[in-house]
């Protein structure tokens, strides 16, 4: 097992195992788990199709936080197919490690910089000066948001398929 730290644990590489059910990861805590790249990339393309129904329902905040969590869950599945377990919700620090394993695009962290401004202020009125995140967020920052997010998901992708 190996552990990649830099004030926080964002993966951790597990061995893997045979079973009769399939590839099998050991997690850090030694529990035998099922690698699981297809159902994260699955619930990626749904956090998508959100987004997209978010932006017709006119909810750009919800359809910038279901943009930020398309990509993120896009990023662990490439994690979960290396045999890795992927920690942590920053789309931009996710790539940046699998930037150490494969060549991901300048613009596609840029993208993930842009996502992670999306995580928490979507949701929260307190992240704001004043007034709910619903009165904050535009139709063209949504779109942006959703468009970065496809491309990191067809980077995604595209990557598992040579995995």
């Amino acid at each position: 097992m190996r552990e990649e730290m830099d004030g926080r644990k964002w993966w951790t590489m597990v061995e893997c195992a045979a079973s009769a059910r399939g590839p099998e990861q050991l997690s850090s805590g030694g529990m035998r788990t099922m690698e699981r790249s297809r159902d994260w990339i699955n619930q990626a393309e749904g956090d998508l199709l959100h987004a997209r129904s978010d932006v017709a329902g006119g909810y750009y905040e919800w359809a910038c936080f279901s943009a930020q969590q398309a990509a993120e869950k896009a990023v662990k599945a490439v994690f979960q197919r290396m045999g890795a377990e992927a920690w942590g919700h920053s789309v931009a620090d996710l790539l940046q490690e699998l930037a150490a394993r494969h060549a991901v695009p300048e613009r596609l962290r840029d993208a993930g910089l842009e996502l992670d401004k999306a995580y928490i202020p979507t949701r929260y009125p307190n992240a704001h000066p004043a007034g709910a995140p619903r009165t904050r967020y535009t139709l063209g920052e949504a779109m942006r948001l959703i468009g970065d997010a496809e491309d990191i998901y067809k980077f995604c992708s595209d990557l598992l398929s040579t995995l």
